[in-house]
């Protein structure tokens, strides 16, 4: 675990490589689809679909995520986990650098 305090101009790089970035899940279901007489589904086969799930002020959202986009939504997730440990890390680099200050004067 690092606890170094990287500078504004250090963290302002670390941001702008780490776009765009989410937090949230994205899910691979299989549900029936809502055509009538659909051959897959009468055979209880069912489609696949992507399902991102969020928390929007306080509540459990899904959105429906379109294939094209999915590989774009995996990297955000990534990139919003890496944003997250940048936040979890500033935390304790503040207090031990505030504690180096402090012993220096």
């Amino acid at each position: 675990m690092r606890h170094n305090l990287p500078s504004r101009h250090q963290w302002q790089k670390q941001l702008r490589g780490l776009w765009p970035a989410l937090k949230g899940s994205l899910a691979r279901v299989y549900k029936p689809c809502i055509r009538k007489n659909c051959p897959a589904c009468a055979r209880g086969d069912k489609h696949s679909a992507w399902l991102l799930s969020f928390t929007a002020q306080g509540q459990r959202k899904t959105m429906y995520v379109p294939l094209a986009l999915v590989a774009q939504m995996k990297q955000a997730l990534r990139n919003g986990r890496k944003v997250e440990q940048l936040l979890y890390n500033t935390g304790p680099a503040l207090i031990k650098q505030h504690r180096q200050r402090a012993r220096n004067n």
